[in-house]
């Protein structure tokens, strides 16, 4: 049985969640690709 409360408070951790999961997301996005990974395209588009 869901009391408004406990509707409250799922509420409030997933917007926590999104918050949380934004925030990352925006670091990485902010990130430089590691060198390795570049290297590791330019070896898959050679063998193309």
């Amino acid at each position: 049985m869901n009391t408004r409360r406990e509707e409250r408070r799922q509420a409030a951790i997933e917007k926590q969640i999104d918050e949380n999961l934004r925030r990352v997301y925006e670091q990485d996005a902010t990130q430089q690709i590691p060198d390795r990974f570049l290297q590791l395209l330019d070896k898959l588009r050679e063998q193309e």
